[in-house]
């Protein structure tokens, strides 16, 4: 094995060096504590200090430092130019090395870690890749080799790597494995006979001990019982590795954080009430969202109250919800980790820089939209009242599908508010069908009156609904179902709270207006 670079601390006689096939740092010496070397795709450079060492990933250029054990490990993540894995050159990258393009880093205004554009940094390629990985691609004078991970392995470039066999080797070795579980099966009937009788009889002896007790209720979500009267309860299952709870997956800081290229600010997807929402890349490849809360919630939010929450979250599910899949209750933090939705917000389609929408679509989007808020406010048990229904509060998928994000869990209802705070749901959506049919923010101070409500209602109640349509979209054949939908933002815009329709109307009168635009286009 060969090394790239060494560093020594001798205060703790320990070496560090990067490995030259993987680019992994590998630690040694008397005092160095395995746990705290960092397991990533690679570094670049390293150097140490008497009290720590540090190292540049290859993969964002974020500073990791970490000391001689895992107490004095530290995180430190300094302005991206301080990490400058190399020196700028003029000229051409040599055989071996490739020119470092800043671009990956998903900053759009750093083109360069040089102060001149025409100079570039040149690093080592990588001749390896990761266990679990294999190379996809070759190292060019532009970029360094790629490693895939082996789950993507669909071809025979691969299966050695990967430990993946062929098609003829795959049928012999499953026709091997089918005969040792006959043999294993036959052997253990008897056994699960056993087992099936315990299941049967144990049972009734724990309950007929626990009478008296206190009743147990099993959560869904976090799995572990919770007993009533219990003054400590603590159903949040133990951290030591990743599982699944349910359908639910109970993540490790240190995976969240290494999907997110460690929270920093070029994955950020957006903020809210809650904190920061990040875009992930999990080990799989699978891309999801990371909500992280921030310092006032966790403050304002006790333990108990969170584990509540889970467990509602947990139990909502629908294709037009952006569903839980799962979260982290580590060393402080509360991460919920959701489905990621890559076509952004309705926000940003309507009043941004994405993409406009069709009609067509549009409508689809309201109506869609109406059934997840339908759901979550007759289908979920409790009813779940969103508090901020808002256009940057509807995502959209792959599909172009609509779901409803960022909904609040609010425990402590009486039936009375219950149906306060539904019809102030439905009337904020009345504003979402009126964004969506005119184009315009639901306050713009550059607009006279600002808001969309006292601009929007008069010309709709004076029959001149056709004046709010957006003008910068080609209007359909036939505007009929875009009239219809400036009554019914009408009917859910009322003053009186008690004349407005419920989400089970709105939905149907939706699915009418989408049917009509359908025959009618």
């Amino acid at each position: 094995m060969g090394l790239h670079s060494l560093v020594y601390r001798p205060v703790d006689s320990v070496f560090c060096g990067i490995r030259e096939d993987d680019h992994e740092i590998e630690c040694w010496g008397r005092n160095i504590n395995v746990s705290s070397v960092p397991k990533a795709s690679g570094f670049l450079a390293i150097a140490s200090s008497d009290s720590m060492t540090c190292g540049v990933r290859e993969v964002d250029l974020v500073l990791n430092c970490w000391g001689a054990n895992e107490q004095s490990s530290l995180d430190y993540s300094p302005p991206l130019q301080l990490c400058s894995p190399g020196v700028c050159s003029p000229s051409s990258c040599a055989d071996g090395k490739f020119a470092f393009n800043a671009s990956i880093l998903n900053e759009p205004e750093l083109t360069s870690l040089c102060a001149q554009n025409e100079l570039k940094i040149c690093l080592p390629c990588g001749t390896n890749c990761s266990m679990g990985y294999f190379p996809s691609s070759t190292c060019t004078s532009n970029a360094d080799r790629i490693c895939t991970p082996c789950s993507l392995c669909q071809s025979s470039s691969c299966w050695d790597v990967c430990g993946v066999l062929s098609s003829s080797e795959s049928q012999q070795q499953d026709q091997q494995e089918i005969k040792k579980l006959v043999v294993i099966i036959g052997s253990s009937v008897l056994g699960f006979l056993l087992i099936f009788v315990a299941c049967c009889v144990f049972p009734r002896i724990i309950k007929a001990r626990s009478e008296g007790k206190g009743r147990i209720q099993c959560g869904f979500c976090i799995g572990k019982p919770v007993a009533e009267g219990d003054p400590n309860p603590n159903p949040l299952p133990p951290l030591s590795l990743t599982t699944y709870v349910g359908e639910t997956q109970v993540y490790r800081l240190s995976e969240l954080k290494d999907a997110t290229h460690g929270f920093k600010e070029f994955s950020e997807l957006g903020r809210g009430s809650f904190g920061f929402v990040y875009k992930a890349v999990l080990p799989d490849g699978r891309q999801v969202a990371v909500k992280r809360a921030n310092a006032a919630t966790i403050i304002h939010t006790n333990s108990r109250d969170f584990e509540a929450e889970l467990e509602i979250l947990c139990n909502v599910k629908h294709t037009n919800i952006v569903n839980l899949l799962g979260y982290c209750a580590e060393m402080g933090e509360r991460l919920l980790v959701y489905e990621y939705m890559p076509h952004g917000t309705l926000h940003d389609h309507l009043h941004g820089d994405l993409s406009p929408l069709g009609w067509d679509l549009r409508l689809k989007i309201a109506f869609q939209a109406s059934r997840g808020l339908e759901y979550l406010h007759n289908e979920v048990s409790p009813p779940i009242i969103h508090r901020d229904v808002k256009t940057s509060n509807i995502l959209l998928d792959s599909e172009w599908g609509a779901r409803i994000a960022d909904f609040r869990i609010v425990s402590a209802i009486t039936d009375n508010d219950l149906s306060g705070n539904m019809e102030d749901d439905v009337y904020n959506f009345g504003i979402v069908l009126l964004e969506i049919l005119s184009g315009r923010k639901a306050y713009d101070r550059d607009c006279t009156p600002p808001g969309i409500v006292e601009w929007a209602l008069p010309l709709i109640r004076r029959g001149k609904a056709a004046a709010i349509i957006d003008r910068n979209i080609a209007l359909p054949r036939n505007v009929e179902p875009l009239l219809k939908l400036a009554d019914l933002a009408e009917l859910l815009l009322k003053e009186n709270p008690s004349e407005r329709p419920s989400m089970n109307n709105v939905v149907s009168s939706l699915e009418q207006i989408v049917k009509c635009e359908l025959i009618l286009s």
